[in-house]
């Protein structure tokens, strides 16, 4: 098992209400079988992709030398052993990226796509939103909204941030801009106190807007109680959530419209799909989170959204990034290959990518 740990600069700096991003990191994760089957995965690391690396390769590593690849279950349920306490952080990150590496390891073995091995629905294209337009000044907005209304999204996700004022004007701004050509939605990562988010979601009914995506800190769940309790404005979280367990009191109370685990956070596939499939017990829409992320974890998502009942819609970054564009051999999940707002899923066996070895070395981290 091999880790690379990567790291790129943005062509362009992202910026959200919590901060700005000029460069990104993650590991893509490597598995080879005894017969030659080779296996990628990604983990979520947006820092310090050369201590991700290190987990794999000397924590988890030694757990699944020698073992059958194809004992998926068995062999997460080992690697998250390790812990000895409560699930989450580096080591979780660090397993998805293994499991998904074995799923797509599955799906070659038997020579279909990973979403036939999830058996599910089989989707073969998914409906996209565009992800998303910065937190900058009005004009860089504005631009932004037109580029992502040009490329054919009919919804949009925006970043807000404080002060709320602003914040309330931004909203008003995107909504006359865009009009009835798309639905608009918003994403505070965490940037509010609850009594903000109470203001917020009220200027968020009154220029309808569809949603509002992590408005509080994700540990505060009563926050979440009481501005589900009001009723203005439908909500989403979950991309912070790393099992199912962490997950549930959201999707159980209903206190989320849409769940929104990452499958390069979340534990891979084998646990991103219990939180979708328990979304679905509870009648909670499932929209995989990708954000800054690279190649593979878009094509895990790809094939999630493709199984999965609850799933509603697909976040495609709409930005360039190196560690998703030239990653693989030919583009997954790109903007620019939008149909009618759907995006087409990876039919070749496992994950349907090929990974370009040249890539992996260039964007090194050292």
């Amino acid at each position: 098992m091999i880790a690379h740990p990567l790291k790129c600069k943005l062509p362009k700096t992202q910026t959200t209400g919590a901060r700005a991003f000029p460069e990104i990191e993650l590991v893509i994760v490597e598995i080879v079988t005894a017969d030659g089957l080779v296996g990628w995965g990604e983990c979520l690391g947006r820092t310090g992709s050369v201590a991700y690396a290190a987990i794999v390769e000397k924590l988890l590593a030694p757990l699944l030398i020698g073992r059958d690849s194809a004992d998926i279950a068995a062999l997460h349920g080992e690697m998250r052993r390790v812990l000895s306490g409560r699930s989450g952080g580096m080591l979780l990150e660090a397993i998805a990226g293994v499991d998904i590496a074995l799923w797509d390891i599955a799906g070659k073995r038997m020579g279909v796509p990973v979403h036939r091995l999830l058996g599910g629905l089989s989707r073969p294209r998914v409906a996209a939103y565009a992800s998303s337009i910065n937190w900058t000044d009005d004009a860089g907005a504005a631009e932004e909204t037109r580029a992502a209304l040009a490329l054919g999204f009919r919804t949009i996700k925006v970043k807000i941030g404080k002060p709320v004022a602003r914040a309330k004007a931004r909203i008003a701004q995107l909504a006359a801009l865009v009009g009835d050509k798309a639905q608009l939605f918003v994403d505070a990562n965490w940037a509010y106190t609850p009594e903000e988010a109470a203001e917020i979601a009220q200027c968020l009914h009154d220029n309808g807007y569809a949603w509002f995506e992590e408005p509080i800190v994700p540990e505060d769940i009563d926050g979440y109680r009481r501005l589900r309790a009001l009723g203005i404005c439908p909500l989403a979280a979950g991309e912070s959530d790393f099992t199912v367990w962490q997950a549930r009191e959201l999707i159980a109370e209903r206190l989320v419209d849409l769940i929104q685990p990452d499958v390069a956070r979340s534990g891979g596939i084998t646990e991103t799909r219990r939180i979708a499939e328990l979304a679905f017990a509870h009648h909670v829409g499932y929209a995989p989170h990708v954000g800054w992320s690279g190649a593979i974890c878009v094509a895990a998502s790809l094939h999630l959204a493709s199984a999965m009942p609850a799933f509603r819609i697909f976040e495609c970054m709409v930005f360039d990034n190196p560690l998703r564009d030239e990653i693989t051999t030919a583009p997954v999940g790109d903007r620019r290959s939008l149909v009618d707002g759907t995006l087409e899923v990876p039919q070749g066996p496992g994950l349907g990518v090929e990974v370009d070895r040249k890539a992996l070395a260039k964007f090194r981290a050292s």
